[in-house]
Parts: C-alpha cells; sequence; structure tokens
C-alpha cells in the first residue's frame, strides 16, 4: 500500500463533503509515448457528484490500472486535481494501493464473496467454502478499506458529509468514525440485501463485521424498502439489535468491535435511483444512434423486436432469458419470422472464470437458436458481446418489448431507460426480483425470473400488446423511471444527513 493511503492522519483538510467508491469519476491509460491519458467515467454517481456546488468537495476511489496507479503516485496525495489532471471541475483523491491487496479484497472478498451472497448466487453443494485463503482475502478486504477511512478522515472538514458506496466499502463507515467521530456519514448499498439465512453463510465473524461496518454510518440507505428492512432483519439476527421497522432504525445493543458504540442508533433510508432522462432523451438521437438504429432496422425489417441490453454478470439471467426465447418460437409458430430478439451482453469481470463460462454459454445458447430457427431471409436473434452504448440506446429506441428478468437486481437502470427513449412505445417485461419492480410493477408484466415457460408466455402476451396500451403503459413507466434522477438522488441523501 502506498505510504500516503497508510499513514494515519493527524489533522483534518478541508473538504466539506466527500464521496467514496472503489471506481472514480475519472482512469487513466498509457499511450504508446510513455504518457498517461485520462477519460472521464459516466453513470449515476459522477452525474449526482454534479449536483454538489461546491468547490472543496473530495470523492476519493482507488486505482483500478496500472496506468491509475502511475498518475495515483505522480500527484501529490493522489490528488489528480492538484497534478493538472482535467477532472470535471472535481477534486479528486485516487488510492494507491497495493495491487495484489486490492485484487484479493475487490475479486475474492467484494465479487466472489459479497456480490454472491447478496444477489443469492452460489452453487450451495460446493460453494461457499470459507478456508485459510478466504481469511488472507478478508485480511485484505479490512486492509482495503481502512485506507479509504483514512483517506476520508486525512481529507474530511470538521463536521463533514461523507457519503460511502456500496459493498466495496462496507468497512468504511465504523473504521472512519473511529478516526474521525466529529463527521457525519452515510452509506448506501446498490445491491440487493440478503435475507438472515442466506446472509449467515458468511462466517459469523466476517458477517458481524460487515453489518457492524456499515452501522457505523448515521445513516445507512438502500435502493428499495425490500432491501433495506433485509439488512434490518441480518442485524436483528446476527447482532442481536433492535429495530424499529416502522421508523427505520436499528440501534446496537452493545459495544461492537466494528467500532459502533453502545446504543448507537443507525437511520435506514429508501432512494430509489432513477434514469437521467434529460441526458437519455438527447443522447439517444445523436448521429451515432441514429446510424447504429438505421443498421438495426435493415437488420430486423419489418418485424417485432425484443430487446434486452445487460452486462454478462451472473445475476442477469440471459440464460434463461434465451430459453424463454427459444421456447416462444418452439410453441408460438405465428412468431416465426415475425419477431427478433436482439441481445446486448456487455463483457463484464472477465478476470473472474465463473464469468467467463457464463459469457461463452450465453453465445453458445444463441448460436443454437440461430442455427434451429434461421432461415435465409430470417436471423431470430441477433448477440453483440461488447460495449457500445450508442448502439444500446438505438436497440431502446427500436424496442418493442424489453426483457429484463434478473434472478436478483438492486434496482436495474435498464427497466428504467427503455422507456424513456422508445420511439414507439414499449412492452417491458420484468421481473419480480428486480429492485425496479417495486416501482414499475403496475405497468410491467410480471415474471417470476426461474420460471421459463411463464417468461416465453409473458414475451407472447407483450408481443401482442395493442399499440394504444403499449403506449400508455410506457409513458407512465417512463414518469416513475425519471421520479429521482441521479442529481436529486444524490442530493436527497445528502440532505438527509
Amino acid at each position: 500500500m502506498a505510504d500516503h493511503a497508510s499513514e494515519r492522519p493527524t489533522q483534518s483538510g478541508a473538504a466539506p463533503i466527500l464521496v467514496a467508491s472503489n471506481r472514480g469519476p475519472v482512469s487513466f491509460r498509457t499511450e504508446d509515448d510513455g504518457t498517461l491519458s485520462l477519460r472521464r467515467g459516466g453513470g449515476g454517481l459522477v452525474s449526482g457528484l454534479s449536483a454538489i456546488d461546491d468547490p472543496n468537495a473530495v470523492w476519493v476511489c482507488a486505482a483500478l490500472s496500472d496506468a491509475d496507479r502511475a498518475a495515483a503516485r505522480q500527484a501529490p496525495e493522489g490528488r489528480l486535481d492538484r497534478a493538472g489532471h482535467d477532472v470535471g471541475g472535481q477534486a479528486v483523491r485516487m488510492l494507491d494501493i497495493d495491487p495484489e491487496t486490492f485484487a484479493r479484497a475487490y475479486n475474492g472478498v467484494a465479487n466472489s464473496t459479497l456480490w454472491f451472497v447478496h444477489h443469492l448466487l452460489y452453487d450451495i453443494p460446493t460453494k461457499p467454502a470459507f478456508d485459510a485463503g478466504f481469511r488472507t482475502e478478508w485480511a485484505a478486504y479490512r486492509a482495503y478499506n481502512t485506507a479509504f477511512a483514512e483517506a476520508l478522515a486525512a481529507e474530511a472538514a470538521p463536521g463533514a458529509a461523507v457519503l460511502v458506496q456500496d459493498y466495496h466499502l462496507s468497512l468504511v463507515p465504523a473504521l472512519l468514525r473511529a478516526l474521525r467521530p466529529d463527521l457525519r456519514i452515510g452509506h448506501f448499498s446498490h445491491t440487493p440485501w440478503a435475507p438472515p439465512e442466506y446472509y449467515r453463510l458468511l462466517p459469523d465473524d466476517v458477517a458481524a463485521e460487515v453489518l457492524e461496518g456499515i452501522l457505523g454510518a448515521d445513516r445507512a440507505a438502500f435502493l428499495t424498502r425490500r432491501w433495506a428492512l433485509a439488512f434490518a432483519d441480518c442485524c436483528e439476527a446476527v447482532l442481536g439489535a433492535s429495530v424499529d421497522r416502522d421508523a427505520l432504525t436499528v440501534t446496537l445493543p452493545q459495544p461492537s468491535a466494528g467500532g459502533a458504540p453502545i446504543g448507537r442508533t443507525t437511520r435506514l433510508g429508501v432512494h430509489g435511483l432513477g434514469a437521467d432522462g434529460e441526458f437519455l432523451r438527447e443522447r439517444a438521437h445523436r448521429p451515432d444512434v441514429d446510424e447504429r438504429l438505421a443498421a438495426l432496422r435493415e437488420a430486423v425489417g419489418d418485424r417485432r423486436t425484443v430487446v434486452r441490453v445487460d452486462r454478462t454478470e451472473l445475476s442477469k439471467n440471459i440464460v434463461r432469458g434465451l430459453l424463454a426465447y427459444r421456447h416462444l418460437l418452439r410453441t408460438r409458430p405465428e412468431w416465426l419470422d415475425r419477431v427478433v430478439h436482439i441481445a446486448f451482453a456487455y463483457p463484464s469481470r472477465t478476470d473472474l472464470a465463473e464469468y467467463r463460462e457464463y459469457t461463452a454459454e450465453v453465445q453458445r445458447l444463441a448460436a443454437e437458436i440461430n442455427a434451429e430457427f434461421a432461415t435465409a431471409d430470417w436471423q431470430p436473434l441477433i448477440l453483440h458481446v461488447d460495449d457500445d452504448f450508442p448502439r444500446s440506446l438505438a436497440a431502446y429506441r427500436l424496442a418493442d418489448v424489453a426483457l429484463v428478468n434478473p434472478v436478483r437486481d438492486g434496482m436495474n437502470l435498464v427497466a428504467k431507460e427503455v422507456p424513456v427513449v422508445s420511439d414507439r412505445g414499449c412492452a417491458l417485461v420484468l421481473s419480480r426480483e428486480a429492485g425496479a419492480h417495486e416501482e414499475l410493477a403496475d405497468d410491467a408484466i410480471t415474471v417470476n425470473p426461474f420460471d421459463v415457460v411463464a417468461t416465453a408466455d409473458a414475451l407472447a402476451r407483450a408481443l401482442a400488446m395493442p399499440p394504444a396500451d403499449r403506449a400508455d403503459r410506457t409513458e407512465r413507466l417512463a414518469a416513475a423511471a425519471t421520479a429521482l434522477p441521479p442529481q436529486q438522488w444524490f442530493l436527497d441523501q445528502l440532505n438527509a444527513l
């Protein structure tokens, strides 16, 4: 770990507002001549932070690549803005964490353990098995969280507000409170939260430490009330905490190893992140999107379209979605040569074997469907496994049906984005296990994500939906989807502190 990340802070900084997340708003690439080039990121956090009208606000993030680490080392105390980098008017401190420590924390714990627990993804007969190797990874996760806590403590002005993001940094609130009890600390979980019986797959001490870590915050927030209550249930079952489900508070009854003192109460909050409607509508009509839309229209012809856009993430349920589409074609011949399934799957976590195998299965099944049904004039399935945002927006505009069927999802913004930019109105087939279902259920067609036959039935119903009904539903879906855009979502959390 870099020296500046491991030193215990001796005095406070000047930032009145801080954000902490694994991935920051910028990343770097090493060019052929050895220079570093900067790329700005997107997404809800980047958009949300732009709502802060304070030049002293600081975003603390991790260096994710060798180029990022080089940039962090070259910047004073890792502060990219003080090294002349154009970081979009934001102050950014990038932590140069030892690569091995980072890999163990990020891949071994965050993405292969906590993510799997909260999305209920384990193949239980064989996994998990928390052996000595896991203990090494857990020590790295603790060190990684400590680096963030120390950097935040060093940057924060007295009484500052700190918004810590997601499962990567679940220990930070308690660690930071031990260093800086004067701070107002919030934690936000972008994932679902597992029910107690599944959460307790974790080793008992680890399960407690994660909960105690988050309870170090003044306020812990979630995307839906369902996930907030699941967290409260875990606190009650694992820690013996007192829970008020009406007021949404959790109180620890005794001192804890994680640093939350006796009787301390953490408020829970719910903020359903919405789509950025203004940005999406403008971006979806730029020339690069129009160009891709024309190509898709040429490939589809006058047929109906079923669209899905996902990362090749295990929780997204792409394989069962493809099986449902195949069942539709096998059992409803009236749709042969009259529908095209457009499936865009962005590569995700390719450094994990499970994800590489899953992506290969998606590609294999897609090839089987085309081999079974394609004719000289009709390709029933168009699959792309690469990242092309303009092409995704083009597919959104073209969609007659959007298939969003995750086995479990904190929110799922695709379900919210498609209705916003749809040209002709779009029927939404939506898993009841997506967080977005809480807001969109009234105008979506709900499915059990594990039921392939029922999902095929839902696709048939969506494809046959009258245009007027589809348009009316789309209008209501778009309104619900944009009710809490990223900037307001972020400000609501800040104001609640």
